[in-house]
């Protein structure tokens, strides 16, 4: 069921997942999703995966949160808030999908 849906236009558009940090270093919470025995993600979908039943797409973007540095993890433990900047838009012009790559790294805020 999606949480908090918003329609994009042509501006950016931000979303907040909250992400629980054990003391052993996992990451965990309703919105982290698990691929094997490391990688963790947040799925962003999109379209009629976000319940946009018009829609032409039915995508999802996987956003890595497992591979945040050490620092980063270190400064989300003293209360920073941590960000990343991805693109939007796939080469063709449609939504970012899959494996979404950032456009920078990490930084806290």
């Amino acid at each position: 069921m999606p949480v908090g849906a918003r329609i994009a236009g042509d501006g950016p558009i931000s979303f907040d997942a909250p992400i629980t940090l054990s003391d052993d270093g996992r990451l965990t919470g309703p919105f982290v999703r698990r691929e094997g025995s490391t990688r963790r993600f947040v799925y962003i979908a999109i379209g009629t995966s976000a319940g946009q039943h018009a829609s032409e797409w039915s995508r999802r973007a996987k956003i890595d949160v497992h591979d945040i540095s050490a620092d980063m993890l270190t400064q989300a433990r003293q209360g920073r808030v941590l960000e990343i900047i991805l693109p939007g838009r796939a080469r063709n012009g449609g939504p970012a999908c899959a494996t979404v790559r950032p456009l920078q790294a990490w930084r806290a805020i």
